[in-house]
């Protein structure tokens, strides 16, 4: 009896646990209503929404350009202890500057390379010649063999000021076809990582990574006023400071490097001191700032123009000088007050331009026409 007694209240139990369980929640929570309704009901934002004025510029700068850059390779062979020659791939971005197919870079892009690959925006690739490397500027002009090409326009570097909305186009980590945007953060000298200098860097927030190397800088109408060449990172990528070449040095350089593979430095041919108003003072200058001519190179652009150095010796310090000469206080009407405007100033050209010199001779204050010699030429 007892026996039987258990077994109906053990049957009570199992038959209560598959109603709670199985029998109750199924019909409670029908399948068919929580997981597969006949239609979900959204929300949906409402369509042809007009973009913004600073929308609809980001999508013109995009596409006015995008055709034009490109994605480079370089392969390149490196030397490994254990395996021997090894060869190695790095990329970087360009940007395609005539019908004829003359792509401008960074020459740290192309430098080592035994191999340069170009891949168009229509993913078509060509194998690409180097043209021209000017190592001093970190620029270098490479061709492909190609029809149809669209040029992008080059601006001007010249008055940026802080703040201004710039954009970056380039292909970094390999990722083609990308745009950044940011601002002008400022205009700046730094050092690239071979020891190089960058005169009036564009110094931008625009994210800017590995594979943007020689990518265009835009303004805001489209027009290349930079060449992106590195990041100030300790990881290797964006950390909002970026920089950039001014385009104005580029184009200074330019047509040499596509007519003769190399840039013919222009230099006045003269050797001088910076002034400080202490100098000014004790050798009874007419201007408290600009570079005194020490001495002028025989045959010398300067010499040629009628420009004069020092005649009457004298000491700085303990280093034998001549003073006496003329005082340059401006080039192209544009202040200079040392050593890194005159060299600003010759970045922007190339040998054989002609600029205005306006200097002191005495207490007369004089301009002078000089068609500008090449750098060997320079003391």
């Amino acid at each position: 009896m007892r026996l039987l007694r258990l077994f109906f209240i053990v049957v009570a139990l199992c038959a209560t646990f598959f109603y709670v369980t199985t029998y109750r929640s199924s019909h409670l929570w029908p399948t068919s209503a929580l997981s597969r309704p006949d239609r979900v009901d959204i929300i949906e934002a409402a369509g042809g929404g007009a973009d913004d004025a600073e929308e609809q510029n980001n999508i013109s700068v995009y596409r006015k350009n995008i055709e034009s850059v490109v994605n480079i390779t370089s392969r390149e062979v490196s030397f490994n202890f254990f395996y021997g020659l090894q060869p190695a791939e790095g990329q970087g971005s360009g940007f395609i500057i005539d019908k004829e197919g003359h792509i401008l870079t960074n020459y740290h892009v192309i430098s080592e390379a035994r191999q340069v690959e170009v891949t168009l925006h229509n993913l078509k690739k060509y194998r690409a010649t180097v043209v021209g490397t000017d190592s001093l500027h970190d620029l270098a002009v490479i061709q492909i063999k190609a029809t149809d090409l669209t040029p992008m326009v080059l601006g001007d570097s010249r008055n940026l000021q802080v703040g201004q909305k710039v954009y970056a186009i380039g292909n970094p980590f390999g990722l083609s076809g990308t745009l950044t945007s940011g601002i002008v953060s400022s205009i700046r000298k730094v050092q690239e990582p071979n020891g190089t200098t960058i005169d009036e860097a564009i110094q931008t927030d625009a994210a800017i990574n590995p594979g943007n190397s020689g990518g265009p800088l835009l303004n805001r109408h489209g027009d290349v006023i930079g060449i992106n060449t590195m990041i100030a990172s300790d990881v290797n990528q964006s950390s909002g400071i970026g920089f950039a070449i001014p385009v104005n040095t580029a184009k200074a350089v330019l047509n040499d490097l596509v007519t003769l593979g190399r840039v013919r430095r222009p230099a006045l041919g003269i050797s001088t001191i910076p002034i400080s108003p202490e100098l000014a003072g004790q050798m009874g200058l007419p201007a408290d700032y600009g570079l005194l001519i020490v001495q002028v190179v025989q045959g010398g652009a300067a010499e040629r123009a009628g420009l004069r150095g020092g005649s009457e010796r004298a000491y700085l310090g303990n280093t034998p000088i001549y003073i006496g000469g003329d005082l340059i206080i401006a080039i192209d009407g544009e202040k200079v007050q040392d050593q890194q405007d005159l060299s600003q100033s010759m970045n922007s050209h190339r040998a054989g331009d002609t600029v205005k010199i306006t200097v002191y001779r005495g207490k007369s204050k004089m301009d002078f026409t000089v068609t500008l010699g090449e750098a060997r030429q320079q003391v």
